[in-house]
């Protein structure tokens, strides 16, 4: 199964940081995401791209999970020479996680 079976994302980027959220479509899946969506799985899953740290914050309420990728974007979105290195395009690929 795909995350993006079971949840959603938002994102945000800021200077060399991409926050991503993980959001449960259905509540009753927050804590099956929870359980396997690790930060050490999403920096393991990014291991070529988040150089720094990963530390996930959690939303129960809302039924997320909030990534904070440090180290993230080749130095920043107006300094890498990546292609798409813009948060959106990391969650594309964090929505694509075997689970």
């Amino acid at each position: 199964m795909k995350l993006r079976e079971i949840a959603h994302s938002r994102t945000g980027d800021k200077g060399n940081i991409s926050n991503i959220s993980i959001i449960a479509y259905d509540i009753s899946d927050y804590e099956k995401i929870k359980q396997i969506v690790t930060a050490e799985k999403v920096k393991n899953y990014f291991a070529d791209i988040v150089k720094g740290d990963v530390i996930r914050y959690e939303l129960p309420n809302l039924g997320a999970l909030n990534f904070v990728m440090y180290d993230a974007l080749g130095g920043g979105v107006t300094r890498t020479l990546s292609h798409d290195m813009h948060g959106k395009g990391l969650s594309a690929a964090l929505m694509n996680m075997d689970i």
